[in-house]
């Protein structure tokens, strides 16, 4: 099985908290044009500045300069937070299971700001709250979001909890993704796409 690049989001993270900075210089906005002439799914743009090094400005640029899905990614928590990534251009907004008390909330404050929530899970407890929830986008994050990634996550948590994903649900593998056969292994399990990060801007993942 090959995959598409209309299967593959990039993730536009600043800095990794276990590899560093990934942009080395270059300059987001115009690569973010090269993956829309590409074919890419979409983009995702992490905002959080002290661990990530992103900002709302680059959520801007990126959703400025590119007709595509944008999904913000951050530790989401208020209402104000949603409004926030509208105004600056996203279509989607990640919401973290192990990171929110109040995610069915802003899951349903989400919907109605027409704003798409992608409900991200990394556990069975966690995608049987997204069930519960409706989620109609889920994100399996192959990594723990709770040590901020530095761990060693693989596909293989896409391959597990994708059994107890709901029908007719779009679903993401996230992270962990190391190249083409990670990604392809994740399609061939179920997912609908895959987001990729560092592997894209340090070279081993070419779109």
């Amino acid at each position: 099985m090959s995959i598409s690049n209309h299967q593959i989001i990039i993730d536009f993270k600043a800095i990794s908290p276990k590899d560093g900075d990934l942009f080395r210089g270059r300059k987001p906005a115009e690569i973010a044009v090269e993956l829309e002439r590409a074919g890419v799914w979409g983009l995702s743009v992490v905002t959080e500045p002290k661990h990530f090094g992103g900002s709302l400005e680059l959520l801007r640029d990126i959703a400025n300069s590119v007709n595509l899905p944008i999904i913000r990614k951050d530790f989401i928590s208020t209402e104000q937070d949603l409004h926030d990534t509208l105004e600056y251009g996203a279509t989607h907004v990640l919401l973290i299971c192990s990171m929110m008390d109040n995610i069915q909330e802003l899951h349903n404050k989400s919907l109605e700001l027409g704003l798409h929530p992608l409900v991200e899970v990394h556990t069975l407890e966690e995608m049987e709250l997204a069930k519960s929830m409706g989620a109609q986008l889920i994100g399996i994050n192959n990594k723990d979001i709770t040590i901020l990634e530095k761990d060693s996550g693989t596909v293989d948590l896409t391959v597990e909890l994708i059994k107890a994903a709901p029908r007719d649900t779009f679903i993401i593998s996230e992270s962990g993704i190391t190249n083409h056969l990670d990604a392809e292994r994740a399609i061939a399990a179920g997912a609908n796409a895959v987001l990729v990060g560092t592997a894209f801007w340090i070279g081993d993942f070419e779109i």
